[in-house]
């Protein structure tokens, strides 16, 4: 028997948790000598008061819809990818050597091959460690930690000894060719006469990011394999009883994870840096957890998560510019949602389930008390 209502654990704990981290965020901020109602007011605005605020808060949206989506996928199989830090990085490395590798006629014809160059080195960096986790049982946690430096250290070797361009100090490399920049919002409403947007990154992988989540959706939930992975991620005995090979789910689920992870450098790199840059991530693949955890591993879950933590980093970034609430003290607010909607999730859980369980309890005592009242 459920302890609570579907709609309360994927509605109302989330917004508990959200509600006790903003509280706790205006407290710290209220502590420091600044107004938390300014504060939260310069967030709002700067995020969501005209379309370039907009364009920055969907363009970070994207980057968390993909990580948020890969780790979504591993959770239904029991495996907790942290990984998508590197897989991420990967990405980019191939959507770099495949947009270097041609000079595209127009983002059409690139687009696609540089998808599918981010999906699958995103999901060959996942590969190792899955293979690990089903046939070393090595641990999917330590495995992918590990991945992800040994990425940014490789990522680190092919911009400095590769892709750099002859005579460029910085670790980068060159400018992808004009045919392989992809349309940005701008562009896109471009016939409202081209203020919509005008500055901002967001771009057509936003509308890739949303279809992303339909096909993980049809994915988990109406196709064969689907039914497979959350099998093996509810009871890995029951599911070897009915004849699922646990080491092909886990490498799957992972491949999958992995090429969702790597999809994500299309946004970054092609979208908005049109070159590759150490450090492109920027941390997406960490905050794709807590996207994950409070979406519910849903994708319509992790589409709201997403944009609330698009919210999140361009709201800052205005708190920062704008007030003299320092940069660190916005990664200390962004740090307490994450917080309160992962690890501290249970904190808000178990005295919801209680309530609700003594609320069913009280119900049921009222029915049984009803007929021996009419017998008397």
């Amino acid at each position: 028997m459920d302890t609570m209502p579907r709609w309360a654990d994927v509605a109302l704990i989330p917004l508990l948790n959200l509600l006790i981290a903003f509280v706790l965020s205006g407290l710290v901020i209220l502590a420091i000598g600044e107004n938390p109602i300014e504060a939260v007011e310069t967030m709002i605005t700067g995020a969501l008061g005209s379309t370039y605020g907009w364009g920055y808060t969907l363009y970070y949206t994207t980057n968390f819809l993909f990580t948020g989506l890969a780790v979504s996928v591993a959770f239904h199989a029991r495996l907790f990818n942290i990984g998508g830090e590197g897989q991420a990085t990967l990405g980019g490395l191939g959507v770099a050597l495949a947009c270097l590798s041609v000079n595209w006629p127009h983002w059409l014809v690139a687009l696609p091959v540089a998808l599918t160059a981010a999906a699958l080195f995103g999901a060959a960096w996942a590969l190792i460690p899955a293979y690990f986790q089903a046939k070393r049982g090595s641990h999917i946690v330590i495995t992918t930690i590990m991945f992800n430096f040994i990425g940014a250290a490789l990522l680190n070797y092919m911009l400095v000894n590769v892709l750099k361009p002859a005579g460029q100090m910085e670790p980068a490399s060159g400018n992808f060719p004009p045919g392989a920049s992809l349309p940005t919002f701008q562009d896109i409403f471009a016939f409202t006469g081209g203020t919509l947007f005008r500055g901002a990154p967001a771009n057509i992988t936003f509308f890739i990011g949303v279809a992303a989540c339909f096909l993980v959706w049809w994915l988990i939930w109406h196709t064969r394999l689907g039914y497979a992975i959350r099998s093996f991620g509810q009871s890995e005995p029951a599911a070897v009883y009915a004849g699922i090979s646990p080491v092909k789910i886990t490498v799957i689920a992972m491949l999958i994870s992995g090429a969702l992870a790597g999809a994500m450098a299309i946004n970054n790199v092609m979208g908005e840096a049109e070159r590759l840059v150490l450090n492109s991530v920027e941390g997406a693949g960490f905050i794709g957890i807590a996207v994950a955890l409070m979406g519910r591993s849903h994708p319509f879950g992790v589409f709201l998560a997403a944009l609330l933590f698009g919210f999140l980093y361009q709201g800052g970034a205005e708190l920062s510019l704008w007030t003299s609430i320092p940069r660190e003290l916005v990664i200390v607010v962004q740090a307490l949602v994450i917080l309160f909607t992962g690890a501290l999730d249970n904190m808000v859980r178990m005295p919801v389930e209680r309530m609700f369980i003594a609320a069913r309890l009280a119900r049921a005592e009222a029915k049984r008390a009803k007929p021996a009242e009419a017998a008397e």
